[in-house]
């Protein structure tokens, strides 16, 4: 079965160009031109990925996105035409996955897509721990005194890593292969955002975390239990 994609972009030349592109690459894709008909074609269409333009008519892209995150875990690739720091934050903090700036090329396109359907499937079931937080692969999620928390699965992906190699250090090079793949050619600045999306649910008081530590200059560990 061909990989179900549902494309947000209001530019029609541009919204043709991808969905012949990706389906020479395998994939089928369904266009919409907004916000509002991504969410409602979403009711119908079985989506497996969104590729979502940041600039759109009525609802922004940031909003859509934000939306998409309220109701599940559907790995998002947000498509900005600019790529200085803030536009690019701006879509991973409101829950996208990864991100593409235009003009987009189809090859490294259909290799991000498929990147990140490798990354978010189904984790493998080993329940970890770090300190009162509890993992849980069965919905890849964690919980504190019996509250769960929602992860999306590249931050539970994530987590799991770090705590997999508890007390130890890994490197920032070590996440983006082992949580984006071997193959991803992005930035450092993915990681970053996800790290500060992941304090804010799990730590306390992310401004002093106290369960993922930041080693300057090389990545970052979880204590040790004892």
């Amino acid at each position: 079965m061909a990989v179900q994609v549902l494309l947000v972009e209001d530019d029609a030349m541009i919204s043709e160009a991808l969905v012949l592109a990706l389906s020479d690459e395998g994939f089928a894709v369904t266009p919409t031109a907004s916000g509002e008909e991504a969410l409602a074609a979403l009711e119908t269409v079985p989506a497996e990925v969104v590729l979502l333009d940041l600039m759109l008519p009525g609802i922004d892209g940031l909003t859509v996105c934000r939306e998409l995150r309220k109701r599940g875990n559907l790995p998002v690739i947000v498509i900005t035409a600019r790529t200085d720091s803030q536009d690019v934050i701006a879509g991973l903090e409101a829950g996208a996955d990864d991100y593409v700036t235009k003009p987009l090329v189809a090859g490294e396109l259909a290799a991000r897509i498929r990147a990140l359907l490798r990354r978010t499937a189904p984790a493998r079931p080993v329940h970890l721990r770090i300190a009162d937080l509890l993992l849980h692969p069965d919905d890849e999620s964690a919980s504190r005194a019996g509250t769960r928390i929602h992860l999306t699965r590249t931050e539970f992906r994530l987590l799991s890593e770090l705590a997999a190699a508890e007390g130890q250090v890994v490197t920032r090079e070590q996440l983006l292969q082992r949580v984006w793949g071997h193959d991803y050619f992005g930035d450092t600045r993915l990681l970053d955002v996800h790290i500060r999306r992941l304090r804010r649910k799990v730590e306390p008081d992310p401004d002093a975390p106290r369960l993922v530590l930041t080693v300057r200059g090389i990545g970052y560990r979880v204590e040790p239990q004892p």
